[in-house]
């Protein structure tokens, strides 16, 4: 029998030895090639921007408003001044809520966004009284960051008054100037917001003379003696249990929660 051929014995001698087999060359694009794909991508390039910025079927026609319980849309649309007409990629979305945040205090937080093809749309929400100070025959809303954001004419329902009675001793005063009425409107705030349910429904005033020195009036003629914000919890449980317990008291104190007290009836 005829033994291998001269080319198969090349080849085993080529695979014995380990050399790898040369790859044929791939072809390389031609100069006329190369400057068509890049004319493409810069015309892709160009219709794109054109679509975004000069073409009439990607602008601002109307602002959708959501979240407002308060406030109306159109107020919030004309604090936004989302300009009518613009290529919608162009607005500047963070300027608008800024402008919202800046021109309607009432509104905690505001998130703007694009709606293609043609609408911007601004979610707001609005911040929501925890008590009210009275100022001149109106009220001062306070949220619960001890934020005064609004004026209104008529106090909300359920809502407590916060009545801060800083000149009226040398300690008040001192407690002022440590601490600022912003800070004490805070306290405030942190005690109401500590109330147990029950007690917060029945709460009238919230009376701020010193830091440590906060006291409330309840439907019915009651009071409780709070003391300052701290220990809230415990405060809130032991009240909790007092007026269980006492339930014909008119007057509670919890300023110092490991010995509540009770008086009258």
């Amino acid at each position: 029998m005829a033994g291998p051929t001269t080319a198969r014995r090349g080849q085993r001698q080529q695979k014995s030895s380990g050399r790898p087999l040369r790859l044929r060359r791939l072809r390389r694009p031609s100069p006329r090639a190369v400057v068509l794909s890049a004319l493409g991508v810069v015309l892709l390039g160009a219709a794109v921007l054109w679509l975004l910025y000069g073409s009439p079927w990607l602008r601002v026609e109307h602002v959708s408003v959501s979240g407002t319980r308060v406030l109306t849309t159109a107020q919030v649309r004309e604090a936004a001044q989302v300009p009518s007409g613009d290529p919608l990629v162009s607005v500047d979305t963070g300027a608008v809520a800024d402008r919202v945040r800046q021109r309607l205090p009432r509104v905690a937080t505001v998130d703007v966004s694009r709606s293609w093809p043609h609408g911007i749309d601004v979610k707001v929400v609005e911040r929501t009284a925890v008590m009210v100070e009275k100022k001149g025959g109106k009220f001062v809303e306070v949220d619960a960051h001890g934020v005064r954001f609004a004026t209104v004419s008529r106090a909300p329902d359920s809502v407590p008054v916060l009545e801060l009675s800083l000149s009226r001793s040398p300690s008040a005063a001192a407690s002022l100037r440590r601490f600022g009425e912003s800070r004490l409107v805070r306290e405030a705030v942190t005690v109401a917001g500590d109330l147990p349910a029950a007690v917060s429904r029945q709460a009238r005033t919230v009376k701020v003379r010193t830091y440590d020195d906060i006291s409330l009036e309840l439907t019915g003629g009651r009071s409780v003696s709070w003391g300052s914000s701290e220990k809230g919890r415990q405060k809130a449980r032991a009240l909790t249990a007092l007026m269980k317990a006492a339930p014909h008291a008119r007057h509670f104190d919890v300023s110092v929660p490991t010995a509540p007290a009770s008086s009258g009836s």
